[in-house]
């Protein structure tokens, strides 16, 4: 539930929810609700082990531990992300992307490097789509769209003021709009009619957006497998040519 919904069943205010919230060291009801699924997942506070909880970059570390922190990262966001999962709204993008006569993807930085991660999951299937690192062509492309198109935007703080303008442009023109961000209120999810989001438990800026992106890609493999397992006689047989064309590229290449 949103805080608004929540207050509503509760009948309180949203602000006595926040409140609430922030009487336990919470900066709000998405942090609190973040935790909270991160605890339950985990069976409670008392079985929690080194493992399970985020971890920076310590100076002087041995590469023991240094292997052990980035696996106990990755582990956690891919935890914490799907902790946070809603079956009926991934359900629903599924089946948008699926109808979808164009599909543009839209990125920035390190969150370019995760639409471009779905762009060639979906060229494999034969999907149209589109997917831009530069922010004109991104508005370029979004000015094309149209009411039976669907625009992906990545962003990890949700304010990423390229993305945003973006997928305001394809809302504009029509198009379906979805966004993917970290947990809590941002700009960007407020925009699309559909906002995904993943783990906001990254704090630390040494460690920049490892995490992060581990945790957004958890959610692109969840979507692309969702689209390949609902067309299954339609996109499989193309995964399997584009498969093998490249491997006769690769043997006539000599392997590199």
């Amino acid at each position: 539930m949103g805080i608004t919904e929540l207050a509503e069943q509760s009948a309180v205010s949203p602000a006595t929810i926040t409140r609430f919230c922030k009487v336990f060291h919470f900066k709000g009801f998405p942090d609190f609700k973040v935790h909270l699924a991160s605890e339950i997942t985990q069976g409670g506070p008392e079985e929690e082990s080194y493992s399970s909880a985020y971890q920076d970059i310590v100076a002087g570390n041995p590469l023991s531990l240094i292997v052990e922190a980035i696996q106990a990262n990755h582990l956690a966001s891919i935890r914490d992300t799907t902790s946070l999962l809603d079956l009926t709204k991934l359900t629903k993008v599924v089946d948008w992307l699926c109808g979808a006569r164009r599909i543009d993807l839209y990125g920035m930085a390190t969150s370019s490097i995760v639409a471009q991660d779905f762009y060639q999951k979906l060229i494999r299937i034969g999907v149209n789509c589109t997917s831009f690192a530069d922010s004109h062509m991104q508005i370029t492309s979004a000015s094309t769209l149209g009411p039976d198109d669907v625009a992906f935007a990545v962003s990890y703080s949700g304010e990423t003021p390229e993305t945003i303008d973006a997928l305001t442009c394809a809302r504009n023109n029509g198009a379906t709009t979805i966004s993917l961000t970290s947990y809590g209120s941002n700009t960007l999810a407020s925009l699309a009619d559909l906002p995904l989001f993943s783990s906001s438990l990254e704090q630390g800026m040494r460690r920049g957006d490892m995490a992060s992106r581990i945790a957004q890609l958890h959610i692109i493999d969840i979507l692309f497998t969702g689209m390949v397992s609902k067309q299954f006689g339609d996109f499989v047989p193309k995964l399997e040519q584009s498969y093998i064309n490249v491997q006769q590229y690769r043997n006539k290449r000599g392997g590199h």
